[in-house]
């Protein structure tokens, strides 16, 4: 760009934004990006990076037309907004006037504008402002110095979109800050706890001139570490993702960002069918099943619940809703129906669905779904397999196309580790089929697949399109929650899980106490569901383990509810070597029960 030398040091990183372009029936492809028509045409977010002597970035992250100028904002960490308008820009040092600036000659009926254009006014403007008496005192060399890690591929941000935000605080950007060099540097505040590929956590220590063991586990304030069957406790990375600046759902980033959780969600269930279709909608994971019955059955249809436990109740009682008869397969309680009661039922009727709850959480019952799957389509091909995966999809073991499953729903708020209010669905390109042949209307509007489909698809080809808002912030922090659970092999999470799900089930019975799920077969690797001492109820104990920092939840099933409570076990409670939470756990339920009279087995 031509800058003076008296400019030596400065650096434009570069130039990224988004030309929005103006959506109307002519250009859309479809009805539903025709829906987009006016978003953002005066407003156009981009990214300018300028770093300044002393090692500040400055980004430029705005700008808008009033009148026959522009404003434009910029910002850097630790430091107020600056915004201001283009004729604020007088002569600079390179001999321009405020006249000269192309400015002057945008096109106000485009949003299109040449981004470059931008960089060196905004030079001038934090040139002026911002360069401080010390940095003259500086040789060129040290000021790169100071500049240069603002310049490594590997950057101190994490970065979530194409507008990259700043989700911890860096190092002091002080004049007397130690350069980088290939020993160790040493910043007191600040320790490195765990990194993934795509995502660096830290942990923050207080100074201290004593070494320390002693490692603080979150920037979080300080809780009770919550160990129900979900929600769960959430890693620092994901709750800062939460904290997003508001954004449009329509906006090139944040179509981006949703089109990338679709293609990830491909990946955590195991599908690489392109036939499969991925659903996220605001909402919590009962509305999977308003979504399963009212656009996969139509009224009167037969449906056959497989019962494990108090969910499986609901899942009736939403198909009945919808006007579908479902009739339940029921265990006694703690146990799943066998294979070959489930054969009989199928060959008794034809049934359109099958539903089969993976982890019941209620009881803590896992159903073995890779054999029952191979059942059903052996003895009734066209029934639709769904199965209810909200405590398990993140914990356990499914295999989406290798089990040949039609329809898996989810929540975020569980073992995927992302605050509630996420309705996750991966329907098959069989289940998709069913639904565009179906005779009737879908029976809902919110969770109607005919306005939903055409929605995640050109969300999933970054394309911007609209039926009904979703929720920004939750996107971005699943795009975070699934980013760090697929930085590893999922049969290594899976594994851990299970090591560790038999550690608690060794200890509760080490403690001389029984599981509602008796048999290891039926018992899930996410959660552990456990009888009390004879003669104690929930309230007896849980306020015991609150004050020893752990929340478990209490019964669900209505018939046993006052006799056991449950313990979740799942996502970074398990997956984060540094936390300390089972162990913890498993001191406070035993310490917990002899303050309240139980004798522990010796």
């Amino acid at each position: 760009m031509g800058f003076p030398s008296a400019w030596f040091g400065w650096v434009v990183t570069g130039v990224r934004g988004y030309d929005c372009a103006v959506w109307d029936e002519e250009v859309a492809e479809d009805e539903h990006e025709a829906g987009c028509h006016g978003y953002y045409v005066d407003v156009l977010l981009l990214e300018l990076l300028v770093v300044v002597p002393g090692g500040r970035v400055w980004r430029m992250h705005g700008w808008r037309e009033l009148g026959s100028g522009v404003e434009i904002w910029c910002r850097a960490e630790g430091q107020s907004e600056i915004r201001t308008r283009w004729d604020d820009l007088d002569t600079g040092e390179d001999g321009r006037t405020d006249s000269d600036t192309p400015f002057t000659h945008l096109p106000h009926s485009s949003p299109y504008v040449t981004l470059a254009a931008l960089a060196p006014h905004l030079v001038r403007l934090l040139h002026r402002r911002l360069i401080t008496p010390p940095l003259a005192k500086l040789a060129p060399k040290d000021r790169l110095i100071l500049i240069s890690r603002h310049l490594t591929t590997t950057s101190h941000v994490p970065l979530n979109t194409p507008f990259s935000i700043e989700r911890d605080s860096s190092p002091s950007d002080d004049l007397d800050w130690s350069p980088i060099t290939k020993d160790k540097r040493s910043v007191p505040t600040q320790q490195q706890t765990r990194s993934f590929s795509t995502v660096e956590e830290t942990s923050l220590q207080k100074e201290s001139p004593e070494p320390s063991n002693t490692v603080k586990m979150s920037s979080q304030p300080p809780h009770p570490t919550l160990l129900i069957p979900g929600p769960i406790e959430f890693d620092d990375e994901v709750l800062q993702s939460m904290s997003h600046y508001s954004q449009s759902h329509v906006s090139a980033p944040f179509v981006n960002t949703f089109g990338e959780v679709l293609s990830m969600l491909r990946k955590l269930f195991l599908t690489e069918n392109p036939a499969s279709q991925p659903f996220v909608i605001s909402g919590s994971g009962t509305l999977g099943w308003d979504m399963v019955a009212a656009n996969l059955v139509e009224p009167g249809d037969d449906v056959l619940v497989l019962h494990t436990g108090y969910f499986a109740d609901s899942f009736a009682d939403c198909f009945s809703t919808y006007g579908i008869n479902a009739t339940q397969l029921k265990a006694p309680i703690g146990d799943r129906p066998q294979q070959d009661e489930v054969e009989k039922a199928l060959k008794e009727k034809a049934y359109k669905m099958i539903t089969i709850t993976h982890t019941d959480t209620s009881t803590g019952v896992l159903s073995e779904i890779k054999s029952l799957s191979s059942l059903i389509h052996r003895v009734s091909p066209e029934t639709l397999i769904v199965v209810d995966g909200v405590c398990s999809v993140g914990c356990e073991e499914l295999r989406f196309d290798d089990w040949d499953l039609d329809c898996v729903i989810t929540a975020s708020q569980k073992a995927i580790g992302c605050p509630a209010g996420l309705s996750i669905v991966m329907a098959s390109g069989r289940a998709i089929e069913r639904f565009k042949a179906r005779k009737s209307p879908p029976g809902s509007y919110f969770g109607s697949w005919k306005n939903w489909l055409p929605i995640m698809q050109n969300y999933e080809a970054k394309k911007p399109s609209y039926f009904a808002t979703p929720s920004p912030q939750l996107i971005h922090a699943l795009h975070t929650s699934l980013t760090q659970i697929l930085s590893k092999p999922l049969e290594d999470r899976f594994k851990i899980h299970k090591e560790t799900s038999e550690k608690i089930k060794k200890a509760v019975t080490d403690l001389g106490l029984k599981q509602l799920a008796s048999k290891p077969e039926n018992q899930a690797n996410g959660m552990t569901a456990i009888y009390l001492p004879e003669g104690m109820t929930p309230p007896d104990v849980l306020p015991t383990l609150m004050k020893k920092g752990v929340v478990f939840a209490g019964g669900l099933h209505k018939e046993i509810a006052a006799k056991y409570v449950r313990f979740g076990h799942m996502g970074v409670s398990v997956t984060d070597p540094k936390r300390d939470d089972i162990d913890k756990a498993l001191k406070a339920l035993k310490e917990g029960l002899q303050e309240v009279g139980y004798k522990v087995p010796t």
